[in-house]
């Protein structure tokens, strides 16, 4: 299952994030993973999760993303949860550009039994349609 966690930039989305993954990790039988554009946050995570930038692998559009998370859970069948900060940080995209993505994202959450945990900045008062879906 997709859960988005919408805010504005600055709103403490990224901190409540480090800290329910930092909470899952107690919780989950799986391995979790932690992507972020940075290594910012590495440090306030939990050294069991493991944690992945992606800045050191030059993924630019959903294409690069989507195809960054099958190479992830074909490599590792024992993910349980992937959390991603600030997937506009990640791809350069536009949220109502994303429906696709999230389309896909959902068929590896089904497929592979994955939770997935977003942080989406939106300055909408209403999200797109395609998004309400998954807002936590």
């Amino acid at each position: 299952m997709i859960h988005v966690f919408c805010g504005r930039k600055g709103s403490g989305k990224t901190k409540a994030l480090i800290k329910l993954a930092n909470e899952k990790v107690h919780e989950v039988k799986g391995n979790i993973v932690y992507i972020d554009d940075d290594t910012k946050a590495v440090l306030q995570l939990n050294s069991k999760m493991r944690f992945v930038a992606t800045n050191e692998f030059n993924l630019k559009n959903n294409n690069d993303f989507y195809g960054f998370l099958c190479g992830m859970l074909s490599k590792d069948y024992d993910i349980d949860t992937i959390f991603v900060d600030g997937v506009f940080n990640i791809v350069d995209d536009k949220l109502e550009h994303t429906a696709q993505l999230f389309s896909k994202m959902d068929s590896l959450a089904r497929k592979y039994n994955v939770d997935f945990y977003v942080n989406v900045s939106c300055e909408y008062k209403t999200p797109p349609e395609f998004l309400k879906d998954y807002i936590a």
